[in-house]
């Protein structure tokens, strides 16, 4: 099943459920993936990739955690436990994220793939890891680990 089914799904059961807060972190996503897609056929492209559509995912939660912080500096925490709760149901679409020891075992593989050697190779070491951990990988850690290793 795609993403995009499994998102339909999840959101015609919110409706039978009458989850409302659900229902609304959904309809976003929608919108999210529609505006993507209306993105790509300008550019000549059909409809978004499950990959593009990951990204789009990646990209809310990012998001909604800045908003978050911001609520939360601000005294407003009704409104950082509202973008919380959507985080919440963002990631249930998401690949299960990397841990530390994961993400050193793929940056380790990647050097050595590459045989980078210097800092000057880190683009191409964060350039596989990124085709090949898209959405499950946080890059700013992975992107330390490479620059220790290779520093």
């Amino acid at each position: 099943m795609s993403m995009r089914e499994t998102i339909t799904t999840a959101l015609k059961a919110a409706m039978k459920e009458r989850d409302a807060d659900r229902l609304a972190a959904l309809r976003l996503i929608n919108a999210a993936i529609k505006d993507r897609d209306i993105a790509a056929r300008g550019e000549g492209a059909p409809e978004v990739s499950d990959a593009e559509i990951i990204t789009v995912l990646t990209r809310m939660v990012k998001q909604r955690r800045e908003s978050a912080r911001a609520y939360e500096e601000a005294a407003r925490l009704d409104l950082a436990e509202k973008e919380l709760a959507e985080i919440a149901v963002i990631e249930d679409f998401l690949p299960r994220q990397m841990d530390d020891a994961e993400i050193e075992k793929a940056v380790a593989s990647a050097i050595s793939e590459t045989g980078a050697s210097s800092v000057r190779d880190i683009g191409r070491v964060m350039g596989i890891l990124k085709t090949r951990h898209a959405g499950e990988m946080d890059f700013a850690k992975a992107g330390a680990a490479v620059k220790a290793r290779l520093g």
